[in-house]
């Protein structure tokens, strides 16, 4: 499965890593690898969680441009 995810850096250096269409699933690191190495495996455990709650493995999210 390809999940879209964010990445930024955060008030203090670290990278946060968030997979949007997963409640919850966020992730960080020292540096972007890092990062999403861990978001990758809090991908994995979310979706196993959610599967073993019987909750919907993921939810409908949408990427738009708004101009201001």
């Amino acid at each position: 499965m390809k999940f879209t995810v964010t990445i930024d850096r955060d008030e203090t250096g670290m990278w946060v890593a968030e997979c949007p269409s997963i409640p919850g699933c966020v992730s960080q690191g020292k540096t972007k690898s890092t990062a999403l190495k861990n978001v990758r495996e809090a991908i994995e455990l979310c979706l196993e969680v959610r599967a073993e709650r019987g909750l919907p493995l993921t939810i409908e999210t949408q990427q738009v441009e708004v101009a201001v």
